[in-house]
């Protein structure tokens, strides 16, 4: 495989991208189009896909979203006004344009799955084979009451600094802090370490002024705009099939997958025994394993 690297002109700005091209791509299949979570993270940890390129041999193409990553500038400090769903479904809508994929797989991961049933909803467009839900959601109460049933976990300690912030609004208090972070390592992810793939280990830009502005200052309780963000009852008006993916230990529960799975008519659901939020991290092998066979049956518009 090879990758070739460029950026898209968007509203004044740029937005990077990678493509991953195989050795041997077979014109039959669709690109898979990858959306990072966040808002604010990068497409980084999804390199970890790189490899179904050769195994299938597919085009995968990912990027970074406006305002983090490779797609930062200076100057978006001084608009806020950015930080906006229809930023970043409107920069979907021009990726696919300006790479020309006229049709395509989406994967969209956390927050990326929350754009992908956005744009799938609102914009109903064509050419979507179809889409991944990776650990993702299609409601913030329904999310919020996942992380707090979680939390009941912790030690009693750390479930009282929880309480302590959620009542308060003081998330910058150390105990809440130290919660927090041993709250994500047990349902998202470990810090990297020498021995993790050099895409997670690779420093990055995140995007803190677009995560602020979505989620706010806590990953288990939002307070920006996600906090009444709800497409429960649009899932149905959605027309590619979809592949749900949520692991055990996911901040995505079973009840949260289970009403993705229950709400899009033409759906199925994996639930992969011992992962956290980043499955194809954790278990890449087995991820590949259900992503790859979905893919193959799926690769013409058929709807």
């Amino acid at each position: 495989m090879h990758v070739t690297e460029g950026y898209m002109p968007y509203l004044g700005y740029r937005t990077y991208y990678r493509i991953v091209h195989p050795d041997k791509p077979d014109p039959s299949k669709a690109p898979l189009l990858l959306l990072h979570g966040g808002p604010g993270s990068t497409h980084n940890y999804l390199e970890v896909l790189d490899c179904a390129a050769d195994m299938d041999n597919r085009t995968l193409v990912m990027y970074d979203q406006l305002g983090c990553g490779l797609s930062w500038d200076d100057r978006m400090a001084d608009h806020p006004e950015l930080w906006t769903y229809e930023t970043w479904n409107r920069e979907l809508v021009a990726m696919r344009q300006h790479l020309q994929l006229d049709r395509c797989h989406l994967l969209g991961q956390s927050w990326g799955g929350m754009l992908a049933i956005e744009y799938l909803v609102d914009y109903q467009p064509e050419g979507i084979c179809s889409a991944v839900l990776s650990s993702t959601l299609s409601s913030s109460r329904l999310w919020s009451e996942a992380q707090h049933r979680r939390v009941r976990y912790l030690p009693p300690d750390e479930r009282e600094a929880v309480r302590r912030a959620d009542q308060t609004g003081n998330y910058d208090d150390p105990a809440f802090r130290k919660s927090e972070a041993h709250f994500m390592r047990r349902h998202c992810c470990s810090e990297p370490g020498p021995d993790s793939p050099e895409c997670l280990r690779r420093p990055k830009r995140a995007g803190t002024e677009s995560y602020l502005a979505t989620q706010g200052e806590s990953e288990i309780t939002a307070t920006g705009i996600f906090r009444t963000w709800d497409y429960t009852d649009k899932l149905g008006q959605i027309k590619p099939p979809c592949l749900v993916i949520s692991g055990t230990e996911d901040l995505c529960d079973a009840y949260v997958a289970k009403t993705l799975y229950d709400g899009i008519p033409r759906s199925r659901w994996e639930l992969m025994p011992g992962c956290r939020h980043m499955c194809y991290v954790d278990n890449t092998p087995g991820y590949l394993r259900v992503l790859l066979p979905w893919l193959n049956a799926h690769d013409e518009v058929s709807y």
